[in-house]
């Protein structure tokens, strides 16, 4: 980004920041925002100097392993919102009746998920098909797991060939390190530390090329975003708004960032350095929600489907609505 746009974004972010503050009574509106452990976000910036409460919001941080407990936390009325939650869970949560929306798009990370292999089984992209009868840990029902089933196909994997076992990300890890797994799969923190171990068979551009764009969605239950607009159009624009700012300054929020995160200052800076935060303007262009996700939404359901795990819906351009973050502009 050229310095002259991400001056005018740091003004527009400012400028929308300080007119939802301006808006914000002396009543805290509470709101229950589920997140996932060592995913740092220049939200949580905002999370530790009082941000949201200058715009008047009251939020209760959840953290949760996958998606799919945000999904069934939602479905229960414990959360508000879910930032982020990957597109997997959002279409498994929805093909089952769960009444969900698209509300923004959280960031993106092609090369923030992936699945490791153990280095001393010399298993790489030359020759994936030893993989068959390996023991693997996969967060089924996530993105991690489309990624997975997307990649073995790539190869000419079968894997119901495999050993798969379902696991989250952070216990995976773990397993990892002490030899219990051959291959594993996650993202952010515990992705690093599977590294440490093994190998990725592809990433970057040849791994965009197979698996396609990877991101995390914000998403509410339906009825409540319906009721809670202008609240939600709120915490979207603080979000924004901290963003905007970590384009700018981001070393300087790094220290706060990791602490909320749960990281050291190393562990953050990575995991951010592999995440992309589109601004407002381009989230709400074609190339996000005003064309792409709802189209990612239908070919992954039908993707999905044909694995057998879903029955995928007739539309999913009612499940993308822009228009909480459209309110952020006019705010």
């Amino acid at each position: 980004m050229k310095l002259r746009s991400k001056l005018a974004g740091a003004v527009a972010g400012a400028a929308v920041l300080g007119a939802v503050q301006a808006s914000a009574g002396s009543h805290l509106t509470d709101v229950t925002v589920a997140y996932f452990p060592e995913w740092p976000v220049p939200a949580q910036w905002g999370q530790a100097n009082g941000a949201f409460e200058e715009a008047g919001l009251n939020i209760k941080w959840i953290s949760f392993d996958t998606g799919t407990a945000m999904s069934a936390a939602m479905a229960s009325g414990d959360v508000h919102i879910a930032y982020s939650q990957g597109v997997t869970p959002f279409l498994v949560a929805t093909a089952a009746g769960q009444d969900l929306t698209a509300v923004d798009v959280a960031m993106t990370y092609s090369d923030n998920d992936n699945c490791v292999v153990r280095s001393s089984l010399e298993i790489d992209k030359t020759n994936a098909a030893e993989l068959a009868g390996k023991q693997v840990a996969v967060p089924l029902g996530t993105a991690a797991h489309s990624g997975f089933l997307t990649q073995m196909k790539y190869f000419g994997v079968d894997p119901d060939s495999m050993k798969i076992v379902d696991m989250a990300p952070v216990d995976s890890a773990a397993a990892f390190a002490s030899g219990e797994l051959d291959m594993a799969c996650g993202w952010g923190g515990p992705l690093r530390r599977m590294k440490e171990f093994g190998n990725v068979l592809i990433d970057g551009a040849e791994k965009e090329a197979v698996v396609g764009k990877v991101f995390d969605l914000v998403s509410v239950p339906t009825a409540w975003a319906e009721e809670n607009a202008e609240t939600l159009s709120k915490f979207l624009a603080v979000n924004a708004a901290m963003e905007t700012k970590y384009a700018m300054d981001g070393d300087a929020m790094l220290g706060d960032i990791a602490k909320v995160s749960g990281m050291d200052e190393e562990g953050a800076a990575y995991v951010l350095g592999v995440f992309g935060f589109p601004t407002v303007e381009t989230k709400l262009s074609a190339d996000w929600l005003g064309g792409f996700v709802e189209q990612y939404l239908s070919e992954n359901a039908a993707s999905l489907e044909a694995s057998g795990q879903l029955t995928a819906l007739d539309d999913y351009g009612s499940l993308v609505d822009a228009s909480y973050l459209e309110a952020v502009n006019a705010m």
